[in-house]
């Protein structure tokens, strides 16, 4: 999708909270701003918001002199995750539908997000997931079930770590065997790299790819040969998080985005208000439902 004009205070707000998260210096953050102020003035709205964040952070990254300044906060995320993870697959195996459980899990794993929200702890965590498991999926959980059953070759986008690990239990209800987990190639906000699937043990259930692009979404034509490939050969895509679904929602394929809305520009596309979840293709291929409408 492109860019929209109220994007524009979006990525102004997120340049001087990046800068603020990495560094306490302010002759920085007032750098950064002004470089992007100046930036935006000219460019294009064609390009995706995710083109226009990995624009922010690599000029971030070099400003600072360091490659992964979000490395700290993305441990303590995935720990954080991890530690739910025996009660939350209890709850899945307990439950009577447990795909619809853990996508309700995973969902509520899109809330570890540093471009909306830069501090989250595991009081927000936990209130994600409570909160996921009392509202609905809205979209077409139907079709998306029919998909998996069909399905030989699943990729799964992954998006931040710390959700991540939450993304462990609905690859293991996907069926591991089948199914390849995505990850940036290269370190943007506090999105999954491998390093992050390794540290939640995705390596053992599934086969793990890096997409070879540091922005903070899928824009494929900035992605590795090898992923196109992969993306290109898929029965079934799941991208997961807003700024996949940014970047690829104008893609043809078979491709059910699961993200939580995070903002008004999201929320008047797919007609549905801020804090929704959603599991839905784009555009769809039939009406909105939610989980307890099937």
């Amino acid at each position: 999708m492109r860019s929209s004009l109220d994007c524009i205070p979006c990525f102004i707000r997120q340049a001087l909270e990046a800068g603020r998260a990495v560094s306490d210096d302010p002759a920085l953050h007032e750098t950064v701003v002004r470089e992007m102020l100046l930036w935006m003035s000219q460019a294009d709205l064609s390009q995706s918001p995710p083109s226009f964040a990995q624009h922010i952070h690599r000029r971030l990254r070099a400003a600072i002199g360091d490659g992964d300044p979000y490395r700290a906060a993305k441990d303590r995320h995935n720990q954080m995750a991890l530690d739910l993870l025996p009660e939350l697959r209890t709850m899945i195996t307990q439950s009577h539908d447990p795909l619809r459980t853990a996508v309700r899990l995973a969902v509520a794993g899109n809330a570890i997000d540093m471009g909306i929200e830069a501090h989250i702890s595991e009081s927000d965590l936990r209130g994600a997931i409570d909160l996921a498991l009392d509202h609905p999926v809205c979209g077409e959980p139907e079709a998306f079930r029919q998909a998996v059953d069909n399905a030989r070759d699943i990729l799964y986008i992954a998006d931040n770590a710390g959700e991540i690990a939450l993304d462990v239990l609905l690859v293991e209800q996907l069926g591991g065997q089948r199914v390849t987990v995505a990850v940036r190639g290269a370190p943007v906000l506090n999105d999954a790299t491998l390093e992050d699937a390794r540290a939640v043990g995705l390596e053992a259930i599934a086969d793990v790819v890096s997409n070879g692009s540091d922005a903070p979404g899928t824009i494929l034509a900035d992605c590795s040969e090898d992923f196109r490939r992969r993306f290109a050969q898929a029965d079934l895509v799941i991208a997961k998080g807003q700024g996949n679904y940014e970047s690829l929602n104008d893609e043809p394929g078979n491709i059910f985005f699961l993200f939580k809305v995070k903002c008004h520009v999201i929320a008047q596309q797919v007609g549905e208000p801020i804090g929704t979840h959603m599991l839905t293709r784009w555009p769809r291929r039939s009406a909105a439902r939610r989980e307890d409408e099937t």
